[in-house]
């Protein structure tokens, strides 16, 4: 049968999952309905301003 080796693989594919971790608290995080809110008024002004400078189909 085959020894199970666990001194080493482990704890190498943890390590890196912390590593991600900890770099993902540094970040700047955004809720995401604050990116559509944005996207929707972004939206709006742009048809605003196509209206009133006379390119609106």
């Amino acid at each position: 049968m085959s020894k199970k080796n666990s001194s080493g693989s482990g704890l190498m594919s943890s390590a890196g999952l912390m590593r991600y971790y900890e770099a993902d608290k540094k970040a700047v995080h955004i809720d995401p309905k604050t990116v559509l809110i944005f996207g929707v008024l972004i939206g709006f002004a742009v048809l605003i301003l196509n209206a009133v400078y006379g390119s609106w189909p």
